[in-house]
């Protein structure tokens, strides 16, 4: 659940700082999604440690790669 909302923050983060710069083409579109990636990160080490839980860990992270394998075919 945390692991959700956590994605769905740093989707958010990223479409904020695209719309707001106003970023076109590859390099600016790739500029704003590293800072987007940049504050969900700091994000989500401040929710785990505030929590005490990891929001990936190496069980849930075996179950999004075969829910990505899935997908892909």
């Amino acid at each position: 659940m945390v692991r959700q909302k956590y994605e769905i923050f740093l989707s958010e983060a990223t479409t904020d700082i695209t719309n707001a710069r106003d970023s076109k083409g590859l390099n600016e579109c790739s500029e704003s999604a590293k800072e987007g990636g940049k504050i969900a990160f700091h994000t989500r080490k401040e929710i785990e440690e505030k929590t005490g839980k990891k929001i990936v860990s190496e069980k849930n992270y075996l179950k999004l790669n075969e829910k990505k394998k899935l997908n892909l075919k």
